[in-house]
């Protein structure tokens, strides 16, 4: 059995970085080439074991869980007109797994977001993941290798990239002890945003968490921030203040930011250039393009 069988996404963000666009189309379902943010993420929790996707929306912002209903007219067109590579693509993100919405009323900081889903895990949830929809961290089986971190030493797993020391200021950073694994350390604090010399590692946090349960009930005790915010992180330094198990698993690999236009349009690049149709053209137009700069 899987190490969590939940994966909760926040997804109730207004999405102010793309409007004019997101007044119509949430920022989740921008396709990157084309399939949406919202489904990569979705894809990554499906492979890493999740049976259940919690979307934790804003009120009115419903397009995002219907993009995973399934659409019979639609299919049954494809069918008949023969567009078969078409229908595949339609019935794949219905078919990932099951998905079920909470509604976070006022935007109140990553931490309430997460506390909105309690109300949809079961007594089997001993533990979720958390997947921020802006974050694509590639390649993808990071969760997998948290859930075995979390099978060896228990409690909550993060996830965490290893920062140039002269970039950390932009990210929240871990306070870490060794465990004689260079990808697996302990933490033992976190410090949001510091300077890059008083910075204590340069683990810095990406947007994959697999969390305890107990993250509920911590939830319930931290004091609201700074316009009455639930950070999760505040959440996760009581866990770590009263000794509950705290790692982190750094990733080697790649990040794409789908959060603001500049960070989606590499990621859109990026994934084009891999794609079988569209790859070997874009390659050789970018070249030319980039050869007449």
């Amino acid at each position: 059995m899987s190490a969590f069988q939940t994966a909760i996404v926040p997804a109730a963000g207004l999405g102010t970085r793309f409007l004019p666009t997101t007044k119509a189309v949430p920022k989740e379902l921008l396709p990157v080439v084309d399939t949406p943010g919202i489904e990569l993420v979705a894809t990554e929790a499906a492979e890493a074991g999740a049976k259940k996707l919690v979307i934790v929306t804003s009120p009115g912002k419903d397009a995002v869980a219907e993009y995973f209903r399934p659409q019979p007219e639609l299919e049954q067109t494809l069918e008949a007109r023969g567009k078969t590579e078409l229908l595949d693509k339609v019935r794949r993100a219905p078919n990932l797994l099951t998905v079920e919405t909470a509604i976070q009323d006022k935007a109140l900081g990553l931490g309430h977001a997460v506390g909105c889903a309690e109300g949809n895990l079961t007594g089997e949830d001993e533990a979720v993941a958390v997947l921020l929809p802006d974050d694509l961290v590639l390649p993808t089986g990071v969760l997998g290798r948290m859930a075995a971190v979390r099978e060896r030493f228990g409690g909550t797993v993060l996830c965490a990239f290893d920062i140039p020391r002269e970039q950390i200021s932009a990210y929240g950073v871990f306070d870490v002890r060794e465990t004689g694994d260079d990808d697996v350390k302990q933490v033992v604090g976190m410090v949001e945003k510091p300077k890059a010399e008083d910075a204590p590692s340069t683990f810095a946090a990406a947007g994959r968490y697999l969390l305890d349960r107990a993250i509920f009930d911590a939830l319930k005790r931290i004091t609201p921030g700074a316009g009455g915010e639930l950070q999760l992180t505040d959440a996760i330094a009581l866990l770590i203040n009263e000794g509950h198990p705290v790692h982190v698993v750094v990733h080697r690999g790649g990040r794409h930011d789908l959060g603001n236009p500049g960070g989606f349009l590499k990621a859109a690049v990026d994934f084009a250039l891999e794609h079988p149709d569209y790859g070997a053209e874009l390659g050789e137009w970018l070249r030319e393009r980039l050869d007449n700069s």
